[in-house]
């Protein structure tokens, strides 16, 4: 396994994981693969983190899938028997989906600061953050188009959940790139900045601003919000009422009230860790 194509930092309840492989517009290698989602999965579970941003180093925000993965494939990937073939292309498929499902799937919000490209699998990863900030040099692409190939790992089914569905037919079907006034235009990133400098700075102010929140009441909102998107809205309520009468307890509200009268800012215990079943501790 080669050297991993990221880093990872938690400063004071906020993570940032900044792909580090601008020689190679940080594209994703196999190391990528096998890292990301682990890496993630941790974090998630170590309760140290109550925010995640994600940014890059280098001209590009990411470049998807490096070439090697297409140009060196498992040679029994395309050889056997037909249906046998096709189960263990169905199962690699989902494997890589679930690379970008555990951004959804944490309790933690997901911000994704983006310069330059953000290609083909970035823009899957993205789509599966919960807000995204760009450059005014940035620039989107369903690239898989213009290679012969369909989309695979999560932008056709998110992307027309997050702009109108036309909009994201004409860039599947096309290919075109879309620019970063448009993105903001039509809600697919939040704020454009000048630079990368000030994107960063911009987005790990709100990252901080986040982690100063009870993570309890941030996690419910995240998890209700993407409820909601994939559910009817009495489901949705239903659902909202059930988890309330389980998870809202009135210690962070007494904290958040006790911090005011005194002036200072309110101290909320974090999530507790994931650990495994009967784990000791």
């Amino acid at each position: 396994m080669s050297a991993l194509p990221f880093e990872l930092t938690v400063n004071e309840y906020v993570a940032h994981l900044q792909l580090n492989r601008p020689e190679a517009y940080n594209s994703m290698n196999r190391a990528f693969w096998h890292s990301f989602p682990k890496a993630i999965r941790e974090l998630d579970e170590s309760g140290e983190a109550r925010v995640l941003v994600i940014s890059s180093t280098g001209k590009h925000f990411s470049a998807g899938m490096d070439l090697e993965i297409f140009t060196q494939p498992d040679p029994k990937m395309f050889n056997g028997e037909a249906g046998r073939r096709a189960e263990a292309m169905r199962r690699l498929v989902q494997q890589l989906q679930a690379c970008f499902s555990v951004l959804e799937e944490i309790r933690m919000p997901v911000l994704t600061a983006i310069q330059g490209g953000c290609i083909g699998g970035a823009l899957d990863l993205v789509c599966a953050s919960d807000m995204r900030y760009c450059t005014e040099d940035a620039f989107f692409t369903v690239k898989e188009t213009e290679l012969g190939m369909t989309a695979d790992l999560g932008t056709l089914q998110r992307l027309p959940k997050l702009i109108s569905e036309g909009l994201a037919r004409e860039l599947a079907f096309t290919g075109r790139k879309f620019f970063a006034q448009e993105a903001k235009q039509s809600g697919l990133v939040n704020n454009v900045y000048a630079d990368q400098s000030a994107m960063l700075s911009g987005v790990m102010a709100l990252a901080a601003q986040i982690a100063q929140r009870s993570p309890l009441a941030v996690t419910g909102c995240k998890q209700m919000i993407n409820y909601a998107r994939d559910h009817s809205m009495a489901d949705s309520l239903n659902y909202m009422a059930t988890w309330q009468a389980g998870m809202f307890q009135p210690t962070d509200m007494m904290q958040t009230f006790t911090a005011k009268m005194s002036g200072k800012p309110p101290v909320f215990e974090s999530l507790r860790p994931v650990k495994e079943p009967f784990a000791n501790d």
